[in-house]
């Protein structure tokens, strides 16, 4: 059991979703080149402006100061410090009612932070050159709205709508518009010339860019096939920072048919640390192996192939001797060190927590971003093997709350298969008394519960829930065959998972069989909808972001590439898709059902969720349509996330009294 002995403390009050939604979120820490200060943001709900803002802090080194950079009137992200310890840069934007996102500098010396960058779209991306005196940026061409609208501008007439004009095999992505021919591309700026210079060029997009120490060079990654969007085969290119250059043409430094990505450079500039993926066949639920490969090309070497573990974030420590990344085992999350001569894994934070993202100074030392069920994401500082926290955002309200008390259990699924899962029961829980279940989903399919802090599953908690968690196959974590056990075959082991949780919760005495309910979003909303063909045991159902059609979502959503891959085309290989298709088996559903998404959705479009209510109000099933205007997969506006988790709580009421 995974909590407090402060708990029972009778001073302490069950969390309101008020309290949840108050809870800050500290990610991307950054540590000043003298080391000593750490730099971070924090997301927040601005309730009077109904929308979250992310705000800059920085941290004493010794955690015993901690001073707020930004205000409320603008979201500022991406800390980077300069080289020189001089000044701060990040992203924001702000000032007009329509400006881009830009480059913004705070003088270490002091005063208000000054735009460095006006770039007419915006920036997406920079980094400082090791030397100070450049910058990379990265830049998405203007489409062809944005060149009408200046035309427009420039000759004082009032900007015109366009048609989209689409010829791309992918022309959607969830958050942005339609997809045209305007890419993604690297570009040099001095902060004098009068414009940014542009290094990459072409009908590709180039992501990911980071200078080699040397400053001579820039890695990025890149799909640079025929067609990028029939494939997933990124690769690490390396670009000369200077234009001028001769050279100046990018070099393919990998070879692999699958993904390259998150590239690294040593220290003495030589080598390149990647993330690939060597079985692109299996798409997402491929293993993510840690690689290294010469910065000249060639040489590329799979070092964790032995491993079958997600990595991510490789990092080379500063002697160049081995490379941190981010490791997922089991519902941990560790931080891990791969030794380049012994070819050891160390794993130096690890245990039952979840390690976000993560700095590493020039001296050794290790910032990271850690969660575990009972504390959302602080920043901890590593150093010769102690870590200790460094900030408290959340203390105060942390102290007032009484949260769920949080089990790990290990279980048995029908065909022997073991699956893990979290059990979180009432703060007020009393042992030996059954109480009402909510089995809650994870989505993906290919991610998983782990050990951090489950806002909604305290939320559920507090009211009086006991609530079900796990990873059934499908899930990362486990191994490539566990994932893969799912590939064309969604709603069958992961079905038999789930159920065999609940199974085990009632089992273990926590839940009352008579009185469940089930939900989730995204895949946690599609799996849902297998289980309610499939069984009546629930008295209600939440399903979110969801499909139950996919056949009517092929060209629809933004997955075409892993349709295809999974279950063919589907004039040609009908018989697939409609056999693992809910929307098959829809006249089984009795079980009231709420069903919720966001109406700019292009991930998991409202089209099905809006076929599933009709189905469900056709056939005379308890159920509701709700759906967010303006919100695409992830509900962002604060006032739609409390009321998602009001209708929540609403629609499991009658839970509490059973079928």
């Amino acid at each position: 059991a995974l909590s407090s002995s402060a708990q029972d403390e009778p001073s302490r009050r069950a969390a309101t979703i008020d309290d949840l939604l108050s809870i800050e979120s500290v990610g991307d820490p950054r540590i000043s080149p003298d080391g000593r200060w750490i730099a971070y943001t924090v997301e927040a709900a601005d309730w009077a402006e109904d929308q979250l803002v992310s705000r800059l802090f920085m941290v004493s080194a010794d955690g015993k100061e901690t001073v707020r950079l930004t205000g409320d009137d603008y979201s500022a992200t991406s800390p980077r410090w300069s080289p020189d310890n001089r000044y701060l840069g990040f992203l924001a934007a702000r000032g007009e009612d329509d400006a881009r996102t830009q480059v913004w500098l705070f003088d270490r010396r002091g005063g208000d932070a000054r735009q460095y960058t006006a770039v007419d779209q915006g920036v997406s991306g920079f980094e400082w050159s090791p030397d100070g005196t450049r910058m990379l940026l990265t830049i998405r061409d203007k489409t062809a709205q944005e060149l009408a609208a200046e035309a427009a501008e420039e000759a004082g007439e009032e900007a015109k709508p366009l048609p989209f004009v689409i010829d791309r095999l992918q022309f959607k992505r969830d958050g942005v518009p339609y997809l045209d021919r305007s890419r993604t591309h690297i570009y040099i700026w001095d902060g004098k010339a009068d414009a940014p210079t542009q290094l990459t060029f072409g009908d590709f997009d180039d992501l990911e860019p980071a200078w080699s120490p040397d400053g001579r060079r820039i890695a990025f990654v890149s799909n640079r096939s025929n067609d990028p969007d029939a494939n997933m085969n990124t690769d690490i290119w390396v670009v000369s920072a200077d234009a001028a250059e001769s050279d100046a043409q990018p070099r393919r430094i990998t070879s692999n048919p699958g993904s390259d990505e998150s590239p690294a450079w040593s220290p003495d500039s030589t080598r390149i640390a990647y993330v690939t993926v060597t079985q692109p066949e299996l798409i997402w639920y491929a293993t993510n192996h840690l690689a290294v490969a010469d910065a000249d090309g060639g040489g590329e070497r799979v070092l964790s192939a032995a491993l079958d573990r997600n990595v991510s974030a490789p990092v080379f420590a500063p002697d160049g001797a081995s490379i941190w990344f981010s490791l997922e085992d089991s519902a941990e999350q560790h931080l891990a060190s791969f030794n380049l001569e012994s070819g050891e894994i160390d794993r130096p934070v690890r245990g039952k927590l979840s390690v976000g993202a993560f700095d590493v100074h020039g001296s050794g030392d290790v910032v990271l971003g850690l969660s575990k069920p009972s504390l959302p994401t602080e920043l901890f500082y590593l150093r010769d093997g102690d870590l200790r926290q460094l900030t408290h955002s959340n203390r105060a309200l942390l102290a007032a709350l009484r949260l769920a008390e949080v089990k790990n259990i290990q279980f048995l699924s029908r065909d022997g298969t073991e699956v893990e899962g979290f059990v979180f029961t009432p703060p007020d829980y009393q042992s030996g008394q059954r109480y009402p279940t909510i089995l809650r989903i994870h989505g993906g399919p290919v991610s998983q519960y782990d050990f951090s802090f489950n806002d909604e599953a305290q939320l559920l908690a507090a009211h009086g829930f006991v609530v079900v968690i796990c990873n059934p196959r499908g899930s990362s974590g486990y191994g490539q065959d566990f994932s893969a056990a799912l590939f064309a075959r969604w709603g069958e082991p992961d079905f038999e998972d789930v159920m065999a949780a609940v199974d085990y919760a009632v089992a273990l005495g926590y839940a009352d069989a008579e009185r469940l309910g089930v939900g989730g979003w995204s895949y946690g909303g599609i799996l849902t909808n297998y289980v309610i063909t499939k069984t009546d045991r629930f008295a209600r159902a939440i399903t979110g972001a969801s499909e139950v059609n996919y056949i009517a979502n092929y060209g629809h959503d933004h997955y075409q590439y892993h349709w295809e891959q999974e279950l063919g085309l589907p004039w040609e290989n009908k018989e697939a898709w409609e056999r693992i298709s809910p929307w098959e088996d829809v006249d089984r559903i009795s079980t009231p059902t709420l069903v919720i998404g966001g109406r700019e959705d292009w991930n998991v479009p409202i089209q099905n969720s809006e076929q599933l209510y009709q189905a469900l109000k056709r056939r005379g099933v308890d159920t509701q349509l709700v759906v967010y205007p303006d919100e695409s997969h992830d509900i962002s506006r604060p006032s739609f996330r409390k009321d998602r988790w009001e209708r929540y709580l609403d629609w499991y009421a009658p839970v509490m009294r059973g079928r």
